[in-house]
């Protein structure tokens, strides 16, 4: 699964990052997203500051893709089992990757710095949206009922 976070600073500037792994909380209210703190400096500091978040999901194979979107998230220390969680996307990362045709240093140059130095990015989404190519791109999905 490919990951990408975006934010923006008070005057609207953007802020991304590419993100190494995610997991949605046991009661399906929060969604935690792991990062690279040195590759993620300006958007951690745009979190920090209360700007919203915006996160995009997408299977590479397939184009499948959804976006989810919180107004605000909070910062923290990866918890002991979610290191192997980021390992475990860093290489479904890369075993997709790898059947697209990709050689193995694309994915190893993406991931790298998740295997020593992340913090979790903790949200609850306010909106999801439907991504994938077609005509139902930027669909708001909403919940079941």
């Amino acid at each position: 699964m490919a990951i990408n976070m975006a934010s923006r600073d008070k005057d609207g500037f953007p802020s991304l990052s590419r993100c190494h792994g995610c997991l949605v909380s046991p009661d399906r209210r929060e969604v935690v997203v792991f990062v690279s703190r040195s590759r993620t400096d300006p958007l951690l500091r745009d979190l920090a500051n209360g700007a919203p978040v915006a996160v995009v999901f997408c299977r590479p194979l397939t184009h499948e893709t959804l976006q989810l979107k919180g107004e605000r998230a909070r910062l923290r220390q990866l918890e002991l089992d979610e290191w192997e969680r980021m390992r475990a996307a860093g290489r479904a990362f890369a075993a997709e990757s790898l059947a697209l045709g990709f050689p193995d240093y694309f994915s190893n140059l993406i991931m790298a710095s998740s295997s020593t130095e992340a913090t979790a990015v903790v949200f609850t989404p306010v909106a999801v949206f439907e991504q994938t190519p077609g005509p139902k791109a930027g669909t708001r999905l909403e919940p079941r009922s």
